[in-house]
């Protein structure tokens, strides 16, 4: 795993599985092979279809659709556009997107929601370049590169009839399927900073950010991915009364999560005043033996610690980066009160 960070197209990571993903997307980004991205909702589909279009070079336009979000009956339409008396209400002719991106790139988002007719009419654009508008029998050429993506299993949706085979290997030239926040943890720190840092600056507010609220963060399980985690710093930025972020500003939903995976973090006791204190921050001169010396210092560090985690334990083992048992075991050793 690498710990360097790095900046591509709205993406910041330090996950060397995602890294490659980058790379490859920068080697075919020129050519016009349709690409599928695939990944969960939050995970960057749509930053990744924008790196492609922006690094292709094409001229024409970057032309996000939400397959999900648009009725079919007025789908068919966005997509391929109408003339005039086409349909009820058509008082006038209209280009649809895929003319819209004509010599650019259609982002087609949750293309595993097209009706099996539909895919059948995306089926023809992908083979024969051409679109036809509804009301009209005059086809148009197009130069389009197709990018889709979907957070289903296209391939189980085939076996159930659900999506077309013959579409799915059209789409499938090239596949890029984008890995989860839980899985790429080492992410989580770099992101929460650059959210942090953007949402003080945005919402013009100078605060702290401790450790421990990180370390917090990677214990939660992110469904919502990326767009998750950003959402929640947002929030705890706008309802942050002092001038350090605490678990108090957290959402309700992560309190509730945490008081149950993390035992016995008191949301009420962490201090979201205080700042950040360097624990190696005093001198490790003594007149004592080697190991008085040793102890003296991990005892100095434990205390530190629960002073700033408030008591809390949990915390206090976060900060130091162990196990919250093996905390209280030196407690225990180093005569300190549990």
């Amino acid at each position: 795993m690498s710990e360097e960070a790095i900046f591509f197209d709205g993406f910041i990571t330090c996950s060397d599985k995602l890294k490659k993903i980058l790379s490859q997307v920068s080697k075919i980004a020129s050519s016009d092979v349709t690409v599928l991205i695939t990944g969960e909702t939050g995970t960057g589909k749509e930053l990744i279809a924008n790196a492609i279009h922006r690094l292709s070079g094409r001229k024409g336009n970057f032309v996000p659709v939400n397959c999900a979000a648009i009725p079919e009956e007025i789908l068919e339409a966005e997509l391929f556009g109408f003339e005039k008396g086409a349909f009820t209400g058509a008082f006038v002719a209209k280009e649809g997107k895929f003319q819209y991106a004509n010599h650019g790139t259609i982002f087609l988002d949750e293309v595993g929601e097209l009706s099996l007719r539909l895919q059948a009419k995306l089926l023809r654009v992908l083979q024969e370049k051409v679109v036809a508008p509804l009301g009209s029998n005059k086809l148009q050429a197009l130069d389009v590169r197709i990018v889709a993506a979907t957070n289903r299993d296209l391939l189980t949706e085939v076996k159930q009839n659900k999506f077309r085979e013959d579409l799915f290997y059209r789409l499938h030239t090239v596949q890029f399927e984008l890995p989860p926040l839980r899985e790429r943890p080492e992410d989580i720190a770099v992101l929460t900073r650059y959210f942090f840092e953007t949402f003080c600056k945005k919402h013009n507010k100078s605060l702290v950010l401790p450790s421990y609220l990180i370390e917090v963060l990677k214990k939660h399980q992110f469904r919502g991915n990326v767009r998750e985690l950003q959402n929640i710093i947002e929030r705890a930025i706008l309802f942050c009364e002092g001038n350090c972020l605490s678990l108090n500003d957290l959402p309700p939903y992560l309190i509730e999560e945490l008081e149950k995976n993390l035992g016995d973090i008191n949301f009420e006791n962490i201090d979201p005043s205080v700042k950040e204190s360097d624990l190696s921050s005093f001198s490790l001169y003594s007149s004592q033996g080697l190991t008085e010396t040793l102890a003296d210092l991990e005892k100095r560090l434990i205390q530190q610690a629960l002073k700033q985690a408030n008591g809390n334990k949990t915390v206090a083992a976060m900060l130091l980066k162990i196990n919250r048992t093996t905390l209280i075991e030196k407690m225990k050793r180093l005569c300190l009160a549990a």
